[in-house]
């Protein structure tokens, strides 16, 4: 099939109240005409046309990596008058699909249904709604055929009574289009160029119009202001919910899970509330992620467990691992099997062996920990010393004791311990227990400064 789709994203959004073109407006982290075009491309059509206007060149420039052809409309005159600027470049043969930029939950198996329809007539996308205001009404005739549509504002209160309403998209071939349009009158209370006056023309030429209805009434909701962006939020989070249960996740509250990105998983995790997963995310099998996690960029391997309120981004992390609760592990962080990273610690570029443990209070940045390592509460890798990053070793079975400071770079051998409480700025040995206090002494006669009191006069009335 010959199949163009052009995507209708020139409307600026003055109900969004916003400086951003609505269509730039986020859905679960991506644009909504991210959401579209993305639903295009798995139609496997010949070209993909979006209609711009509002925002200037920035929507070409923040889609630039998709291979669409950007079409300006200088002037927003209405949806026939945006289709009509795509029109030029799609061949008179080819099936035109019509999609817009604010209505981001169309699914591909509707839309499939739509574009398999026959060549020769006008394929519409419609639905029953128990509130229609504010949409196009379906006007039928007494053999129940769609003979027209009325938008709202032109609409007698006789016909804004009915409740089946059309949700903007359709499907024809271009040379009907190019055929129609130039026939279309702005003669209308909001004196535009309707798309939606094909259908009298298509009525008048006497071809077949078929109308669809979507397989979920959701999936041709418009976003119109942040209400609603709102409310489609919650609808694609639920559904993709919906999907990995079916994959063998245990959500405690599906309405309170964020995917923003994708998301692999495995069978038997189980996500408690307000975890939010962003970017490419893999989760093994038996995972367990508690309340309030976010991770993002993500490989997370077997019976992991990643405890409440842990923050993970661009990390690599095996089988049997344990994290947090108040964990942060940042770009670079790899854990080993069985390694443990527990409250308020903080993890960045650095590998971690297995079953090597950093369980409270600490800071390991640039670092290379061996296997069975222990670190002790309070321990900071100094690893930046005010331009240069600088990298510490910690070998296999070594033991650093609490509030430790590592002055990179460093190496600490294998079985070395180092004391409680020392600055380590030299090599330690391997075996061999290393540290730097001072001998502890108290001083006679020593006493603590009294409070100063002030010399000003206090007044008692």
């Amino acid at each position: 099939m010959n199949l163009h789709i052009i995507i209708l994203a020139a409307g600026k959004g003055l109900r969004m109240v916003s400086e951003l073109p609505k269509v730039l407006h986020k859905l679960a982290g991506k644009p909504l005409l991210q959401h579209v075009i993305e639903t295009a491309k798995r139609l496997n059509p010949n070209k993909i046309h979006v209609v711009y206007g509002n925002g200037g060149t920035l929507l070409p420039e923040q889609f630039s990596q998709y291979d669409v052809e950007w079409i300006h409309q200088p002037e927003q005159l209405g949806t026939a008058d945006a289709v009509r600027h795509a029109l030029p470049s799609i061949p008179d043969i080819a099936k035109v699909l019509i999609l817009y930029g604010d209505v981001p939950l169309i699914s591909v198996a509707t839309l499939e249904e739509l574009v398999d329809a026959s060549q020769e007539g006008l394929c519409l996308l419609m639905s029953e709604v128990d509130d229609p205001t504010g949409l196009g009404r379906i006007i039928r005739d007494a053999k129940d055929e769609v003979i027209g549509i009325v938008e709202e504002k032109d609409a007698t209160l006789e016909q804004r009574e009915i409740n089946e309403i059309y949700s903007g998209i359709l499907s024809t071939t271009a040379n009907q289009l190019k055929k129609w349009l130039p026939k279309i009158e702005k003669q209308n209370q909001q004196k535009e160029f309707y798309l939606t006056d094909v259908v009298r023309l298509a009525v008048k030429d006497k071809l077949p119009i078929l109308d669809f209805c979507p397989y979920y009434a959701w999936e041709i909701m418009g976003i119109n202001n942040r209400s609603e962006l709102a409310v489609a939020e919650r609808i694609f989070q639920i559904n993709q919910a919906e999907q990995l249960m079916k994959k063998g996740v245990t959500f405690f509250d599906p309405e309170r899970f964020d995917l923003r990105g994708e998301l692999d998983v495995g069978q038997d995790v189980t996500i408690d509330v307000n975890v939010i997963i962003e970017g490419k995310v893999k989760i093994g099998s038996g995972c367990t992620i508690e309340a309030g996690s976010i991770i993002r960029n993500a490989e997370i391997g077997d019976h992991v467990h990643i405890k409440a309120f842990s923050h993970l981004e661009d990390v690599k992390i095996e089988n049997e691992c344990q994290i947090g609760p108040f964990a942060r592990l940042r770009p670079g962080t790899e854990l080993a099997t069985g390694a443990r990273i527990g409250n308020f610690v903080e993890v960045k570029n650095t590998k971690l062996g297995v079953n090597s443990k950093a369980n409270h209070l600490t800071y390991l940045g640039d670092a290379t920990i061996g296997d069975h390592v222990n670190i002790g509460a309070g321990t900071i890798t100094c690893n930046y010393d005010g331009i240069n990053k600088h990298t510490t070793i910690i070998g296999d079975y070594a033991f650093i004791g609490s509030n430790t400071e590592l002055v990179a770079p460093l190496t600490i051998g294998p079985y070395a311990t180092i004391g409680a409480g020392s600055t380590i700025t030299k090599d330690a040995p391997p075996h061999q227990l290393t540290l730097t206090r001072g001998v502890q002494k108290s001083i006679e006669g020593w006493k603590r400064p009294d409070k100063k009191v002030s010399d000003k006069k206090v007044s008692h009335l």
